[in-house]
């Protein structure tokens, strides 16, 4: 790939040098390896651009976590220090508009140099013992937090008796906004007292509302102030927040209560700090309406928006725009009472901030990821990151939107950190996370396009090993990612979540991560060629590739394997039921029933809107896209794994597939990794996760008899080289 947007000519030798390890050097890395590298993600640039402070995961094998801490690197000198530490991860964090200070949530103890904080904590401990009855060893909640980035202790900043979920500073630097659920009222108390704990499903929730923190009042005397409640509709919850430029309102999006099946209720809402704290609800599209922005003048108010559409589960996300002197009177109801900004966008379009030269975005096209700007007098969109191979992440500006930061990954290089003019994209890297696999032996990744069974065109990402052979013919090993909004890209790591991809190419396996239809970055038109067609359409997609790499000779049809999480477990236990050109597949968190799912699932309007149906309306649909339907066809033996917690793909999906497939008397496994829900995300169960497909392919594909201390067998099975029945 041509590498002509680093400026840095003694950058672009030092990786041309790291490109150039001998494959004798090199070596696969092992499970623990991969999950033990360090990644970035979150760039905030300071507002006058002088420092850019992020977050790196790592792994912490003792208290078994990933931790993410906040790092930040000086611009003027390239000096990256860690400004955070401990076992909690920080939550929201933002800088302060005048650079200052940087405010993040964190749950931790007062610094012990800070005045008065033995005393401060024994008088919270004490607090505790009074209020809850715990003896003061329940965790504090979480609070906000300040540290400057020339140095010094971070000290509390907020008194919140419940946990602080994200906030916005006002655009003056002097007050915080933050989101937050109300304390436990009486009659709560008192039902648990009456009734021991219960909970009535879909009626039993907290709403979060807003609180205001004055923060010149705290830098007084650095010491932490309570936050004033100024919003007390318990029949909202408050889900975004953003301040006008004048620091006088808020405008926030809130939706019902905060289930997953109710944010398509979600509308925008305008606090007025002057006006008694008076809200009008200002945006009242059907769908959702969610992540307001001001323009830079406080006259209007741009969101992201569903436009009315009924079905914006898969529907392009628009950015559009309402006067707020209108709206203030009329709130815009109808899509005909806001102007949509990203209309002629086929994708979705992800608000990013306001600046003075328009409204910045982000979107995916195809396997890319990128910013954009769109002007809001003309509608004109200009992307502002190149060159079309790239894959962005995280993106933040300065407060004159003259230089961004951002993270970033291309097929030679893990995710790092950049900083970049806006008007000319020329990148500066910042951090070389990709030095911890220089010896690593990854394979190679290029983009492949076929043909599907209806004629659409389909594109995928295809690992090779290292060395690869065109005169011989490999195992082909199919990696299929969740949504189905999903998308895969050729990037240099595929860490394969659940999968050990760089040990399946070292043993002499291709893979491929099919964007079958539905994947995002292709446009409207290509996500919605599943609705009514799920499973269906995807297996076509599937199978077309499989067989386009057999046709090219590359693939040994007789040892094929599938696997995936989420809609890639879902389209996984569909081959299961459908073909037995599969040796072996992996079904991670997939549906098996889209009945089962459709009453279980915390996200219900997915189903009805992908079929366009319910269950009781349509049996038939919900019939032909379920694997359950077609289990007498099973063949394959196949692993299922799952949280067991897991509410998006609730776990009756399991059973029932595995309760089928055994009953067919098809060898399979049914492991639920404990406490977890849709992700498993602490490394131990994921060095578990990762085994077990390991040692499933590799009975399967290459023969090997299962090791006697693999993760797949249960502690009372004596015989397990034998294999699950």
């Amino acid at each position: 790939m041509k590498r002509c947007w680093f400026c840095a000519l003694a950058l672009a030798v030092l990786v041309l040098l790291s490109r150039t390890v001998s494959a004798q050097e090199k070596h696969t890395p092992s499970i623990d390896e991969s999950l033990s590298l360090q990644s970035i993600r979150s760039p905030m640039i300071s507002p006058d651009g002088r420092f850019v402070a992020y977050r790196v995961t790592e792994t912490d094998w003792k208290n078994d976590d990933f931790v993410s801490q906040i790092w930040l690197v000086n611009l003027a000198t390239g000096a990256n220090f860690q400004l955070t530490r401990g076992k909690h991860a920080p939550g929201a964090a933002e800088w302060s508009p005048d650079g200052r200070w940087l405010a993040f949530v964190a749950e931790r103890e007062p610094s012990a140099i800070e005045p008065l904080a033995e005393a401060k904590k024994e008088e919270q401990k004490a607090e505790k013992s009074t209020s809850d009855g715990s003896g003061g060893d329940k965790p504090a909640a979480q609070q906000i937090w300040l540290i400057s980035p020339e140095g010094g202790e971070a000290f509390e900043l907020t008194k919140s008796p419940t946990d602080v979920g994200d906030f916005a500073w006002s655009k003056d630097s002097r007050f915080i906004a933050l989101r937050a659920n109300p304390p436990e009222t009486k009659a709560s108390k008192d039902r648990k007292e009456k009734y021991g704990d219960f909970s009535v499903y879909e009626k039993d929730y907290d709403q979060n509302q807003i609180w205001l923190v004055d923060v010149s009042a705290a830098l007084r005397n650095f010491l932490p102030v309570d936050a004033k409640q100024v919003t007390f509709d318990l029949s909202l919850n408050v889900n975004s927040l953003a301040w006008s430029p004048d620091s006088t309102r808020i405008a926030f999006s809130a939706s019902p209560n905060p289930l997953l099946a109710y944010g398509g209720d979600e509308d925008i809402y305008l606090l007025d700090l002057t006006k008694n704290n008076a809200v009008k609800k200002i945006v009242a599209l059907p769908g959702p309406d969610g992540s307001p922005v001001f323009s830079p003048d406080g006259k209007q108010l741009g969101f992201s928006t569903a436009l009315g559409q009924p079905y914006y589960y898969y529907a392009n996300g628009h950015i559009a725009v309402v006067d707020l002197d209108a709206v203030v009177v009329k709130p815009a109801s109808t899509p005909a009472d806001v102007r949509d900004l990203t209309l002629k966008f086929d994708e979705d379009a992800q608000p990013i901030d306001w600046g003075p030269d328009g409204i910045y975005f982000a979107a995916l096209e195809r396997t890319n990821a990128h910013a954009f700007r769109v002007d809001p007098r003309s509608l004109a969109i200009h992307r502002i990151t190149a060159p079309d191979a790239f894959f962005l992440g995280g993106v933040s500006f300065t407060k004159d939107f003259t230089t961004m930061a951002f993270t970033a990954a291309d097929a030679e290089h893990l995710g790092e950190l950049y900083v970049s003019p806006v008007s000319h994209f020329s990148p500066r890297q910042l951090t070389d996370m990709t030095a911890q696999v220089k010896g690593w032996d990854l394979g190679t990744t290029e983009l492949v396009a076929w043909k599907s069974q209806d004629g659409a065109p389909i594109e995928g990402v295809l690992h090779k090993p290292s060395g690869y052979d065109p005169s011989k013919k490999y195992p082909l090993l199919v990696m299929i990612h969740g949504g189905p909004t999903g998308v895969s890209q050729p990037t240099l790591f595929a860490s394969g979540y659940a999968y050990p991809v760089p040990i399946f190419l070292a043993e002499g396996a291709l893979v491929l991560e099919p964007n079958y239809r539905g994947s995002a970055g292709y446009g409207l038109a290509f996500r919605a060629l599943n609705v009514r067609n799920l499973g269906v359409g995807d297996m076509w997609d599937v199978m077309s590739g499989v067989d386009s790499l057999i046709a090219k000779g590359m693939v040994d049809p007789s040892r094929l394997g599938s696997m995936g999480w989420s809609e890639g477990g879902y389209i996984s236990a569909f081959l299961t039921t459908h073909t037995d050109r599969f040796k072996a597949i992996s079904v991670g968190a997939g549906i098996s029933d889209w009945m089962t799912y459709y009453v279980n699932t915390d996200i219900t309007p997915f189903t009805r809107q992908y079929l366009h149906a319910t269950p009781w309306d349509d049996p038939a649909i919900y019939a032909q896209t379920s694997p359950i339907t077609t289990i007498k066809q099973a063949k394959t033996p196949t692993l299922i794994q799952q949280g067991s917690n897991d509410k998006r793909v609730p776990v009756p999906n399991s059973y029932e597939l595995y309760r089928g497939l055994q009953d067919e008397g098809v060898p399979s496994r049914l492991i639920f990794y404990m406490g977890f829900g849709h992700g498993v995300n602490k490394p131990k169960a994921r060095r578990a996760l990762l085994e077990s497909n390991l040692d499933w392919f590799n009975h399967y594909i290459w023969g090997q008899e299962f090791p006697k201390d693999s993760p797949l067998f249960g502690s009372s099975e004596s015989t397990p080289s034998k294999g699950p029945s």
